[in-house]
């Protein structure tokens, strides 16, 4: 694999201020997951029953045969759970997203109908509660445009955010295809919205969350009561409010099921936390949808220049000449792999010097070489690069008095006599009596000292350059 696709870069440091209504520094987001209705079942036309998410920790499918337990842990999410969730978060009026199952809101006319009288935003959560992890292309495509049918069908708007869930490799760009969604949640990547690159165009990620979650209460090493839900939500929403008061924008996901927090024993958890979060100033309480326009209008798209998207042979245009006359360099940096990585100065350089780095002594004493003397016979002919003639000229090597070029002549022959190539140094923001100071001084170093002296200076003039194509 030469291009590895992930982008392990982010926002990093550089996370955005909050942009959110009121000045709030904290945007926290319930979703309530409706797929009672749509999970695994022979009713359904599957092959097995359901095994994932309920009280049956450890459950299995069963191939051919109904699972009457499951069934009814699922019914109870529906007839009980989703009322005992929906009068909690109507009479705090709270805003709340669901993920609806297609298949699942088609079976709940009564529940569809508070949702829509409550306002509450209905994404898609796909056709059924099922993996999609096998499914061709092809496949999964005639199911998301079934489930946008019946989404519309049954709520009566088509869906502006999509989350599958159990989705595949293929999910997001499917979606995304169909143009209508103004943001997709399959992703955990992150505690901030995002634009993700789709063959058709870019697509707004507002990420999700597994762990402020009530599905750990159906896992293994989970929450065992609501005590614990309470107090990992109250944790989490400490660390991203003091986050956000510091000026970072961020959203705190939290996710419930019906079959799950629907259970008495685990709504005051629910309501517990609602109470804490609702004593402190700044905190905005929000549809994912409404998180979703708000960063679209503070942060728009925009295109941004993407080293990762080129064809090796640009890419070798456009940086072979980094380290001076040595386009193995990128040629190999690009072989190796490229990602997402590269898309910022610091990972272009980093990708480009590891290659420097693992090159022999052989190789980097050429690219050394590669290199013009100081102020020397190149630059008065006028043959340098034109990235070292406005190097050298920033440092003004391209108007020396007489004398300073017969000192520079004289430093150049002495320096390359003693160590065998010329003399490097990243000159930007030096002056020509500092440079010169500098080239006496190396003077009196080792070989090996010198050798390694001058690869740290290619590197630094290799990010020099890095920089101002970025710029």
């Amino acid at each position: 694999m030469v291009y590895y696709p992930r982008d392990m870069t982010g926002f990093g440091r550089h996370v955005p201020a909050p942009p959110w209504p009121d000045d709030a520094k904290l945007a926290v987001q319930f979703v309530v997951n409706y797929e009672e209705g749509g999970e695994r079942c022979l009713l359904h036309g599957d092959s097995e029953s359901e095994a994932f998410l309920s009280e049956i920790v450890g459950a299995a499918p069963w191939p051919g045969q109904r699972h009457w337990n499951m069934e009814s842990i699922y019914e109870y999410g529906a007839r009980t759970g989703f009322w005992r969730l929906f009068d909690l978060f109507t009479a705090q009026n709270i805003p709340v997203t669901v993920f609806g199952v297609a298949t699942a809101l088609a079976r709940a006319p009564e529940q569809v109908a508070a949702m829509n009288r409550a306002g509450w935003e209905i994404a898609s959560h796909g056709l059924k509660w099922i993996d999609y992890k096998d499914y061709t292309p092809a496949e999964e495509r005639a199911e998301i445009l079934q489930a946008i049918r019946m989404h519309e069908a049954v709520v009566g708007t088509p869906p502006s955010g999509w989350y599958t869930g159990r989705c595949s490799e293929n999910t997001v760009d499917l979606v995304a295809e169909q143009g209508i969604c103004t943001y997709q949640a399959d992703s955990y990547a992150d505690d901030l919205p995002y634009y993700q690159d789709t063959p058709s165009g870019p697509q707004l990620m507002v990420p999700y969350t597994l762990d402020a979650n009530d599905m750990r209460f159906a896992t293994p090493q989970g929450f065992n009561s609501g005590q614990q839900f309470f107090d990992y939500l109250k944790d989490t929403f400490d660390v991203l409010y003091a986050e956000g008061i510091a000026g970072k924008a961020r959203i705190m996901n939290i996710g419930l099921h019906c079959r799950l927090a629907g259970r008495p024993g685990r709504l005051q958890a629910v309501q517990s936390f609602i109470d804490y979060a609702a004593q402190k100033t700044g905190v905005w309480f929000a549809s994912r949808l409404s998180i979703a326009e708000c960063w679209q209008a503070a942060y728009p798209y925009q295109p941004v220049y993407r080293p990762s998207q080129m064809s090796k042979k640009d890419f070798v245009s456009a940086f072979g000449s980094v380290f001076e006359h040595s386009p193995w360099v990128a040629e190999q940096a690009y072989d190796t792999e490229i990602s997402p990585s590269i898309d910022t100065a610091t990972g272009l350089h980093s990708v480009l010097c590891r290659q420097f780095r693992l090159a022999s002594s052989e190789q980097r004493l050429a690219v050394l070489n590669a290199h013009p003397d100081l102020a020397g016979k190149l630059a008065k002919a006028k043959q340098l690069t034109d990235a070292s003639s406005a190097e050298q000229a920033s440092a003004g090597l391209d108007v020396l008095t007489q004398e300073q070029q017969g000192a520079f002549k004289n430093l150049n022959d002495t320096y390359k006599k003693r160590f065998s190539f010329p003399f490097i140094i990243a000159v930007r923001g030096l002056s020509a009596p500092e440079i010169q100071t500098i080239f006496e001084q190396r003077l009196n170093n080792t070989q090996q000292e010198e050798f390694e002296e001058a690869c740290q200076q290619v590197e630094k003039i290799a990010r020099l350059r890095v920089d101002d194509f970025f710029a």
